[in-house]
């Protein structure tokens, strides 16, 4: 498939925010040209094309092209959750109502629930997920089948999963997988849901494959000062200790750091998620983004589950990213646009092992959005870039593309099932769930 998007105004991401006037060229899977057009003939040259053909022809009507997001953090299954559990700190929120109506649900629940939470990425211009949840096979065949990017990571903790059912998902899915659109990355839910026995075998497949893992880390003060009970420290310095970052990884939330927890994140590289909503919501905190950038820390943005912030909105997550960044520090300066849009487009895709996904270049993924900019969030036309991240939101996804096929665009869906067969598959689970607690 040979697709050659024109009169487009084009963000590519690769080393700054410079807009320009050109065409993106697609063919099957990857992006062949990115370019303002005057080099063209140039470039078929020299690539040895003697005549191409399009199978289609799309005028972009001077709308933005950009790669899309990367929701480095989420839970696909949660959207049966949504607004089930409001209003509630963390720990009661999890341990009252989460986990005990988790436990009702079977993979094809979960699967069901990942086809609506795909659907809802979409409308976000989100191209590629790092999801976490309890039947990584479930959701990572609904986003097979739907055309979804899914970085699975294991979600190990003591009561599902297991090493071995680990480790089996990574030779499965990382060391033998062919699947251009499925990976798998280690991991575990968090330090305070595992024993210290689960957390040492994780690091040792850790070394083993010399991989790196990712979690649930410093989301709330209780769970810090807890681990620091157990072990006299917090939970980055307790898992470092048992060399669990030896190969890399990172922390979602990352919000109760203090400075030797910065040290360990700087000097092995690790990756900081953040999830303002989710955050903000549950009254977790806020990050301490604007040292972690001082420090070269990568960051980058999750949306969480859609049963704690509560919609899976990308261009929210980044407002708030800025935005609480400012409130925290009492600087208006901190936390640029610019910095953000590349947390959610660059930064996301390393974290997810998809280098390949992170900007519009030849030879990579085409993984990419076209923004509306003919709505009024969008004018005037003067700094773009900051439109996208200050007042843009979910109307303004005009398209989204992954591997090369379109999957959404105009406010319709092509990913083989209708909106409405999902709905009532999502809503008949969750009266079923509702009638077993009476």
């Amino acid at each position: 498939m040979k697709i050659r998007f024109y009169n487009a105004k084009i963000l590519t991401m690769e080393s700054n925010a410079e807009i320009f006037d050109g065409e993106v060229w697609v063919e099957d899977t990857r992006i062949l040209y990115v370019g303002n057009g005057e080099n063209k003939e140039e470039f078929l040259k020299k690539a040895g094309i003697v005549c191409l053909l399009w199978d289609e022809e799309i005028d972009c009507e001077g709308n933005l092209l950009m790669p899309g997001f990367k929701d480095a953090h989420t839970h696909s299954g949660m959207t049966l959750l949504r607004s089930y559990a409001d209003d509630l700190p963390l720990q009661n929120w999890l341990n009252e109502q989460i986990f005990p109506t988790e436990a009702k649900l079977c993979e094809e629940d979960i699967y069901e629930a990942s086809r609506l939470a795909v659907l809802e990425y979409l409308t976000s211009g989100i191209t590629g997920i790092f999801d976490m949840y309890l039947a990584p096979e479930a959701t990572g065949r609904a986003c097979k089948e739907m055309g979804m990017r899914c970085a699975l990571v294991s979600g190990l903790n003591n009561f599902t999963q297991s090493p071995e059912f680990m480790e089996k998902m990574y030779q499965t899915y990382h060391l033998d997988n062919e699947d251009s659109l499925l990976s798998f990355q280690l991991g575990v839910h968090a330090e305070y849901t595992c024993s210290k026995e689960l957390l040492e075998k994780t690091a040792d497949m850790s070394h083993k494959y010399k991989a790196p893992v990712f979690m649930h880390l410093s989301e709330t003060e209780a769970e810090v000062k807890a681990c620091r009970e157990r072990y006299g420290m917090t939970p980055v310095q307790f898992l470092d200790s048992i060399g669990m970052f030896e190969y890399g990884g990172g922390g979602y939330h990352c919000v109760h750091m203090d400075e030797k927890d910065m040290e360990i994140f700087e000097r092995r590289g690790l990756h900081v998620i953040t999830n303002p909503a989710s955050n903000m919501k549950l009254a977790s905190g806020i990050a301490p983004i604007t040292e972690f950038l001082k420090r070269g820390i990568s960051v980058s943005i999750g949306t969480d589950g859609a049963a704690s912030n509560n919609c899976l909105d990308m261009f929210r997550e980044m407002f708030l990213v800025s935005g609480l960044a400012k409130v925290r520090e009492k600087d208006a300066a901190v936390v640029e646009a610019l910095e953000v849009l590349k947390m959610a487009c660059v930064n996301g895709a390393k974290a997810m092992q998809s280098a390949d996904c992170d900007a519009l270049a030849e030879g990579k993924k085409a993984d990419l959005i076209m923004i509306d900019l003919q709505q009024p969030n969008m004018q005037p036309l003067q700094h773009t870039a900051q439109n996208i991240v200050y007042s843009g939101s979910k109307q303004n996804i005009k398209m989204t593309m992954i591997n090369g096929k379109i999957l959404y665009r105009d406010g319709k869906f092509y990913v083989g099932v209708t909106p409405d067969e999902i709905y009532r598959n999502v809503n008949h689970i969750l009266r079923r769930i509702k009638e077993t607690q009476g």
